[in-house]
């Protein structure tokens, strides 16, 4: 699957961004979905995950209550809404597509084997 993420830019704090992510090659519906960001000089962070078909999901603590994720698997598009921006949420977001090893399953923590280029998001204060 390939994946292509769309939907940053350069917000002012407190604003709201719509990140979107589209699925190309094989149906979004086989894969659990996620969102991670990378800021210089932080590791690569976690920020929120879906399952396969959006009944459970996974927020970071740092973005709960502000972001939101979702999916339409008819579309073939992963979505992460983020409200109430912060300068420390400026990042460059990538989305990321991997099948869990087992029925049960810790969202952070399977493998996410599909990586989409990442988008730049930068908040000013």
């Amino acid at each position: 699957v390939q994946l292509q993420a769309f939907g940053g830019g350069v917000v002012q704090a407190g604003d709201s961004l719509r990140l979107a992510c589209v699925g190309s090659g094989e149906p979004l519906s086989g894969f659990v979905m996620a969102w991670f960001r990378s800021a210089p000089g932080k590791g690569q962070e976690f920020v929120a995950g879906i399952t396969f078909r959006g009944d459970n999901t996974d927020h970071a603590d740092s973005v709960k209550g502000r972001f939101t994720i979702s999916r339409d698997n008819a579309k073939n598009t992963l979505w992460l809404r983020m409200n109430n921006l912060r300068p420390e949420d400026t990042a460059v977001y990538y989305c990321a597509a991997g099948r869990p090893s087992s029925v049960f399953y810790n969202i952070q923590s399977i493998a996410y084997s599909y990586w989409g280029e990442g988008t730049q998001v930068t908040v000013s204060s």
